[in-house]
């Protein structure tokens, strides 16, 4: 299968990092579970979208952001089983030396620059499976949709808009397994 992974809440803790990074810059107090909305800066409400949305661009920030456990195991498994497996961001450009050369690469050596697509519509991208913590990138695209749980996403009925809900990468390893043996077997997959 082609299996497109997204970065951020999926391979690795960006928004620990961010909210810290702000919190220090700022003299706030928020934490991570705060965060219950995809944008970050509604949970600073005494701050700017820029100021907020600007710390990950700034230089060093993507050394302070910690890979998601398991994940790289996860991701050279179902590549060493066959996988095309594609890293799928939608990433501010500033920020794209230091997170894709710096950090993917470093915490991912397996993978290479032919795996990596950066875009602002991952509806765009082919796929059989899309992983992303973003529901807004996963409605209407042409794929099987796994949604890895982050706070900004507890409360959206996912089964409802035909999604597989995940809460890491040992139940996405199994879902992916199970998608896989139901193609070989049927030829096609079902949600």
């Amino acid at each position: 299968m082609t299996i497109l992974v997204d970065m951020d809440e999926t391979i690795e803790l960006l928004l620990p990092a961010w909210i810290e990074r702000v919190n220090e810059k700022y003299g706030t107090n928020v934490t991570p579970e705060e965060v219950t909305q995809w944008e970050v800066a509604a949970a600073f409400p005494t701050l700017t979208r820029e100021q907020v949305n600007a710390i990950p661009s700034l230089p060093g920030f993507w050394s302070t952001v910690k890979p998601i456990p398991g994940a790289a195991e996860s991701l050279k498994r179902l590549i060493d089983a066959g996988h095309d497996v594609y890293i799928v961001t939608a990433t501010q450009f500033e920020s794209v030396p230091e997170k894709i050369s710096g950090w993917l690469f470093d915490h991912f050596p397996f993978l290479t620059e032919k795996q990596v697509i950066i875009t602002c519509r991952k509806q765009l991208i082919r796929g059989d499976v899309l992983i992303d913590d973003g529901v807004h990138n996963l409605e209407g695209g042409d794929y099987i949709k796994i949604l890895m749980t982050a706070p900004h996403n507890r409360d959206y009925d996912a089964e409802a808009n035909g999604m597989i809900r995940v809460s890491g990468w040992a139940e996405t390893e199994r879902v992916i397994e199970r998608l896989s043996a139901d193609l070989e077997h049927d030829g096609k997959t079902e949600v």
